[in-house]
């Protein structure tokens, strides 16, 4: 891609982002997630090969459906409140404004689409399609966590991270691996924002926190599979140690901080007398710490004195090492939160 035209797409994802976080207004909220959608469509469609294409039309017609569902809730609560305000939002237009942001983040059961963008996307895009790109309709459902619906936002979490586990299980592709591991912490999240939104937020951000360095590693030691991530101890111990307790971080194993979030909303849904929601999810998220579990399993088998699982080697790009350097220190930050948390 051109120089000129990749800074003109990161501006208007970038742009885009601000525009919906920093509206106050219906249109200007759904004006910026269109151009959100129409920049990230030349990401997905980098890659000259037919997945690519079949991705990012895929990925267009559920965000325009979503767009439109979108701005029909925010044509009806104009038309029976007359104001535009987001903050302003009826019950009406609230049963239908959160399967909207849903679909756009990629929820349960709107999730059908977002492992097979991803499949088709390269490691770059499925990082920013996982991270920023949920930034704004999560931004959205903050400010009308006061008019939402408990019931819908509590059913939307519970299968997103149902389905999240249940379909990391039997993923060998790194790629869809981390796309249900998306929905399953999306699900955590909108569960909890009809009853503590800022714990909502603060889940997602630590997510986000932890997929990045995930993703940057994958990017560096080439890993697209299980099968390729079992090689890579003998080429860099380094990268295999943090990626292994990302990993175990991001399945909410204590003391690393994949923890903390679960730890206050499991904490907040008990305070607002949800036990058995609660109970509900924290069984339902041992779905997905078995195939994180399996994923670190593989990484550290492969540790000395046994040998290597796998017989497909790569060669490792020149910057691998100064990649890992640069990373270690964020990496190593994103696990060690938990012991800073005010209990």
């Amino acid at each position: 891609m051109p120089p000129l035209a990749l800074s003109m797409i990161t501006l208007g994802i970038i742009l885009s982002t601000l525009m919906v976080s920093s509206a106050n207004h219906w249109l200007t909220a759904w004006l910026g997630l269109e151009l959100n959608m129409v920049s990230i469509i030349p990401m997905i469609t980098k890659q000259k090969h037919l997945r690519s294409t079949e991705s990012a039309t895929k990925y267009f017609l559920t965000q325009a459906t979503a767009s439109a569902l979108m701005l029909f809730s925010s044509t009806l609560n104009a038309w029976q409140t007359g104001s535009w305000d987001i903050t302003q939002l009826n019950k009406t237009s609230s049963i239908l404004m959160i399967p909207a942001l849903a679909m756009k983040m990629g929820a349960a059961p709107f999730h059908f689409w977002l492992p097979e963008v991803l499949q088709g996307s390269t490691i770059t895009t499925a990082l920013l399609i996982t991270t920023w790109q949920k930034i704004a309709p999560i931004t959205l459902l903050y400010m009308i966590s006061n008019h939402t619906q408990s019931n819908i936002t509590f059913t939307i979490g519970l299968l997103s991270i149902m389905v999240g586990g249940w379909g990391g299980i039997n993923q060998t592709q790194m790629r869809k691996m981390m796309a249900y591991s998306s929905i399953a912490h999306l699900g955590w999240t909108i569960t909890t924002i009809s009853v503590s939104p800022n714990i909502a937020l603060l889940n997602i951000i630590i997510y986000m926190m932890m997929s990045t360095p995930l993703f940057m590693l994958l990017m560096a030691t080439s890993s697209k599979t299980l099968q390729t991530m079992s090689t890579s101890w003998s080429h860099s111990p380094t990268t295999t140690t943090i990626m292994t307790l990302l990993l175990l971080s991001m399945a909410g194993l204590p003391p690393l901080t994949g923890f903390t979030p679960k730890l206050l909303i499991l904490n907040s849904l008990t305070t607002h007398n949800l036990p058995i929601l609660a109970t509900t999810m924290a069984l339902l998220s041992l779905l997905s710490l078995l195939f994180y579990l399996r994923t670190t399993y593989l990484l550290t088998s492969t540790a000395p004195p046994t040998t290597t699982q796998s017989t497909a080697l790569w060669r490792l790009k020149p910057h691998h090492n100064q990649t890992t350097s640069a990373l270690a220190p964020i990496a190593l930050f994103n696990i060690t939160i938990l012991p800073a948390l005010p209990m």
